[in-house]
């Protein structure tokens, strides 16, 4: 109690002083001021006869001195100064004498010379040092999230994310979208992932959801008349997590009325291009390039490829099941594929060894195995080599472009595998070989998505987005007698390999939207019940209408240079999903439980 009084007793109050810079404002024009700072102590340097103080906000850091002719008494409370202390100091700009300038500074020309310090408030040791090199897990971080949001670098990402989502409202505003925001307590449609459900005191048994996405109210509000909506709204999926995911985000929600998906798409395109250049001072190419879902899957091996460097896969299957070797031609007969990738001038990098640690990447990705030739002046070193003849490997060294010195990986299996293998293999290999060139960005659409998927899970038919998106008019026969060939009015924004944004034309008629949920496996009973309101609505003078959502979260990601979502979002949860900082999620009083009508069932062992 004793010692908490006294350091009490050492905190002083700002009293009268207000604070006229911040600490990254003062040049050499403001020599003679008088000027009142305040801040943290990011450094401390005791010479002796002068303290040196570096006082750090949000903009900077500025040099305070303490000379004892000067006053004493500031520089006799400078002797107990530590840092991240929190201080208001007042004093006279200076300039620094020749030589003793420091340019890493964009105020290292002046300093202060302390005239009055005031200790606003001291610290405990801190866990980690918040000036320097990151030297703590991120568990620590997480859990002192608060000293972590002090380091600059850290802040510079807070402040581009304001000004990118600035610019963003700034476009649509100008292009007469107006912001609505729309419920966050909502019905649960579990049509995807999972919902996190709040349940309600004053409707016993009853519950709401957390938005996964404002998705039905934004049609609503097309049929409204609201003609151009967007939102900066933040969404709710209790769904697996990983750098890119949380399970709170941020999206920009956009949807428009009277349009098609082309009208759609050049508001982001366009809204991309702005971003780019004022943000980041970068040119994006335009148009953006185009690429049906299928040609992403057979040319990368996934609907999110990355464009920022070639080494495409090559279906090899019509020359691999001329080959002697048994497994090729096994999985031809089965109807499978053989594909492969060419690795530009890695053969000699990589030793028996290597090749077994890149085919451990195969395997964690499905493939049974993974087959590699290198490329000599005039024959192949391969296990596989005395499976070809000399034509079929002129033939697939004539389908791969591959020349003396290159690496040939190739995978055999259901297509599938093959491509989410030789998709993992392909991002691999462009790490490993640096053909990733920092600061560059490659954008591309991905289109023509199928409108459902079969899940074995579940027997039945999923929607790819969700069960609102608007089949092609010409396929609208297919829907019922073959669904899996049905394509969506569908498009996807990926940007370096990640998915940023996806949006599709809306269902706008009842009779569609129920023949929709009849291929989906929802009853009429089903329907009524999750979504009445919505085909009700349709009935009603619903207008054509389209729209998208942008990952704010994962553009800014890119935009900062960061690898993980979580280095952009303020206060952001684990891997686990909980929160180190607050301990969420964590238990409640059982007389909340007892209020809301709800028990804990303990887990079943084993």
């Amino acid at each position: 109690m004793k010692d908490q009084q006294t350091q009490t007793a050492t905190i002083d109050s700002l009293g009268q002083w207000k604070r006229t810079h911040d600490c990254g404002t003062l040049r050499q024009n403001n020599a003679d001021q008088e000027v009142i700072l305040m801040g943290w102590v990011n450094r401390r340097r005791d010479l002796g006869n002068l303290i040196f103080i570096d006082l750090r906000d949000r903009e900077g850091i500025t040099q305070v001195v303490f000379d004892p002719q000067v006053n004493a008494t500031a520089h006799e409370r400078a002797h107990i100064l530590r840092n991240e202390w929190v201080l208001a100091v007042k004093g006279t700009v200076v300039s620094r004498l020749e030589g003793q300038e420091n340019r890493d500074l964009s105020t290292g020309q002046i300093e202060i010379r302390a005239e009055e310090v005031k200790i606003l408030n001291r610290t405990e040791t801190p866990p980690f040092q918040v000036d320097g090199a990151v030297d703590a897990s991120e568990n620590l971080r997480l859990k002192y999230r608060y000293l972590e949001l002090r380091r600059p670098q850290i802040f510079e990402n807070f402040r581009k994310r304001h000004a990118i989502a600035s610019c963003i409202r700034d476009f649509l505003n100008e292009r007469g979208f107006i912001e609505v925001e729309t419920p966050v307590l909502t019905k649960s449609t579990p049509e995807g992932a999972r919902d996190y459900l709040v349940p309600s005191r004053t409707n016993s048994g009853m519950f709401y959801a957390l938005p996964q996405s404002p998705q039905l109210f934004k049609q609503l509000l097309m049929m409204s008349g609201f003609d151009r909506y967007y939102q900066m709204v933040r969404c709710f999926r209790d769904e697996d997590l990983r750098a890119d995911r949380q399970p709170e985000f941020t999206q920009v929600d956009l949807e428009m009325a009277f349009v098609d998906e082309k009208d759609v798409m050049d508001v982001f395109e366009n809204m991309m291009g702005e971003l780019f250049t004022r943000i980041m001072d970068r040119k994006i190419p335009s148009p953006i390039p185009h690429l049906t879902y299928q040609d992403a899957m057979d040319r990368f091996g996934n609907d999110r490829p990355d464009l920022r460097f070639d080494m495409e896969l090559k279906n090899i299957t019509d020359i691999a099941e001329k080959s002697d070797f048994k497994v090729f031609k096994g999985v031809v007969a089965a109807g499978g594929v053989v594909k492969a990738i060419c690795v530009k001038n890695a053969a000699a990098a990589y030793s028996r060894k290597g090749l077994d640690e890149i085919s451990q990447i195969a395997t964690a990705n499905g493939a049974k195995g993974l087959a590699w030739i290198k490329i000599a002046e005039d024959k192949w070193q391969s296990p596989v080599a005395k499976f070809f003849d000399d034509g079929l490997k002129l033939s697939l060294n004539g389908r791969l472009d591959a020349s003396p010195g290159d690496l040939i990986l190739m995978v055999a299996d259901q297509p599938a595998i093959a491509n989410a293998a030789l998709s993992a293999l392909r991002l691999e290999m462009a790490r490993r070989e640096g053909l990733i060139k920092e600061g560059e960005y490659a954008f591309v659409w991905v289109t023509d998505f199928p409108l459902l998927e079969y899940d074995d899970t579940d027997d039945r038919f999923m929607a790819v987005h969700h069960p609102f998106t608007a089949p092609m008019e010409e396929d609208l026969a297919l829907l019922l007698e073959h669904p899996e060939k049905a394509r969506a009015r569908a498009y996807d924004l990926v940007l370096n390999g990640t998915e940023i944004g996806g949006g599709s034309i809306r269902i706008h008629n009842a009779a569609t939207q129920e023949m929709v949920f009849e291929a989906l496996g929802i009853t009429p009973e089903e329907a009524r019940s999750k979504f009445g309101f919505l085909i009700d609505a349709l009935k009603h003078g619903a207008p054509p209408h389209g729209g998208m959502a942008l990952g704010f979260d994962r553009l800014v990601a890119i935009m900062a240079g960061v690898n993980s979502i979580r280095e952009i979002i303020a206060f952001p949860k684990t891997t686990s999903g909980t929160c180190p900082l607050t301990e969420a999620p964590s238990p409640v009083d059982p007389e909340q439980l007892k209020e809301l009508g709800l028990s804990i069932i303990p887990p079943v062992p084993g």
